[in-house]
């Protein structure tokens, strides 16, 4: 049978819309920018401070979803004579268009991050910026933050320089056209080298115990004016891509912390009883997990396509939460300087259009590589950034959540009562019959609660839908 294809008509669903204008107005989500920011946006679009050294003649490519426009990274991957690779990549200047403490600087705090939402996005910076003049878009001339770390024949960091520069990028390529051309070999060297060394660099995340898991995401897709949901399960360019940023992250770590200040995300490791807790669950899903293999390593070779590896992978990310940022100065490194998940020391400085804590992770970075102070405005700031982030993330983190809770139950609405397959994927402990599924279509997962029984994990069930309501309820299931 064909599958039914569930949409939302923005314009036609008043409950929906209502409900996200309320929900913009719970979180507190900025609405316009003021009429003093827009100005000073215009004016610094049109005269940046612009860099010395001109690195216009390397022929950069973005890597981005095909409809973004604010393109915080490019990149060239060559060879190095002797072996090894050159990576350059770079990650788009804000500090060269704001003034620190001036309106643009204040609205940036006040925002944190780029928040989306199914009806629109929330920009960090305004778009004759974003989407303009500081974004790295194919053509056009515009300063950035340019990185150049070499890398030896097994994909290890041999050398690394940060500088400002003039910079131009020349194609502005998706992941799906960037997979399909790696995959026939129509791929010119720099974009086939993202296989090379993605690959080389997910074989070293491995070795020191890093963890990347592949789980579909679920996502809301804006088609001529309706709401879907989809499960988007991750291309291997994707972590290609990733490695990339992560590469530059781990290196701007380092580089922080030889200076003796810098901005950190970080992760404890978990705690011996969740990673126990863990082993019970894959025994209880018939997941060969032996005494010796590396938890790191286990999660490579599971497919996320499999309902009882779907299942597992979700319990894992359990063990991912709680990161945070850790700032530092006056050369008094933090004990704590490792992300668990990267499983090295690790900082997020290569989404600067987005996110707010990127801008001074790229000016402590050049400080480092230069020797010389970090400049008097970044200093003063470090002890209020990581609050700002941590509530600027759980903002953004609850926009993500409830946005995708209100399309599900305007999807769902009619259907209540309807009986759907499922697979479940979580069990709340110490609650039989409760827990959450995973519904193949629609693209849904939510909670069951109601059974009398424990659910089967990573099993296959029946699910009836009891409630869906837009603005007053969110979805959820009972046992079938």
């Amino acid at each position: 049978m064909p599958r039914r294809q569930l949409r939302v008509t923005a314009a036609a669903d008043a409950p929906l819309r209502i409900a996200l204008r309320d929900l913009r107005t719970e979180l507190d989500v900025p609405g316009e920018f003021p009429a003093d920011v827009l100005a000073e946006a215009e004016r610094a679009a049109a005269a940046p401070r612009l860099p010395a050294y001109d690195a216009t003649d390397i022929p950069l490519f973005t890597v981005d979803p095909p409809t973004s426009v604010d393109l915080d990274q490019a990149m060239h991957l060559a060879r190095r004579d002797g072996g090894g690779f050159r990576v350059r990549y770079a990650i788009a200047d804000v500090a060269a268009y704001v003034v620190p403490g001036g309106p643009l600087d204040a609205e940036a705090h006040r925002r944190v991050t780029t928040l989306y939402f199914p009806d629109g996005k929330v920009p960090l910076h305004p778009a004759a910026l974003s989407e303009g003049a500081a974004s790295l878009l194919p053509g056009q001339s515009c300063p950035a933050v340019l990185w150049t770390i070499d890398l030896d024949a097994d994909g290890r960091t041999a050398a690394t320089d940060v500088r400002r520069a003039l910079v131009r990028s020349r194609a502005k390529l998706d992941y799906e056209g960037v997979q399909r051309a790696i995959d026939d070999g129509t791929a010119e060297e720099p974009v086939a080298l993202l296989r090379d060394i993605g690959l080389l660099r997910e074989r070293q995340e491995v070795e020191r115990g890093g963890i990347s898991l592949g789980v579909p995401e679920q996502e809301v897709v804006e088609r001529d004016g309706a709401y879907e949901l989809a499960f988007r399960a991750p291309l291997p360019a994707d972590g290609w891509n990733a490695q990339i940023s992560l590469l530059t992250g781990m290196a701007a770590a380092e580089l922080m912390i030889a200076s003796g200040a810098g901005i950190l995300r970080t992760l404890p490791s978990a705690p011996d009883g969740a990673v126990g807790r863990l082993r019970r669950t894959a025994e209880a899903l018939h997941i060969d997990w032996p005494h010796h293999m590396p938890y790191a390593r286990l999660v490579r070779s599971l497919d996320p396509r499999e309902p009882h590896h779907a299942a597992f992978l979700q319990e894992c990310t359990t063990l991912l939460r709680g990161a945070g940022y850790t700032a530092f100065s006056g050369g008094q490194v933090p004990a704590l300087t490792t992300h668990a998940a990267v499983a090295a020391p690790y900082t997020h400085c290569t989404a600067p259009l987005r996110r707010l804590v990127d801008r001074y992770a790229s000016e402590l970075a050049l400080a480092a590589c230069a020797d010389t102070p970090p400049p008097e405005w970044v200093l003063a700031a470090l002890d209020e950034l990581p609050k700002e982030m941590a509530d600027g993330t759980r903002r953004g983190n609850t926009v993500e959540r409830e946005c995708v809770d209100l399309v599900e139950a305007a999807l769902l609405k009619d259907r209540v009562g309807e009986v759907f397959d499922a697979v479940v994927v979580d069990v709340k402990e110490g609650a039989p019959g409760a827990g959450t599924v995973q519904l193949t279509d629609p693209a849904i997962v939510a909670r069951v609660v109601g059974g009398a029984a424990e659910l089967p994990l990573g099993e296959r069930v029946r699910v009836r839908l009891t409630r869906a309501h837009p603005g007053t309820a969110k979805v959820q299931f009972a046992p079938a």
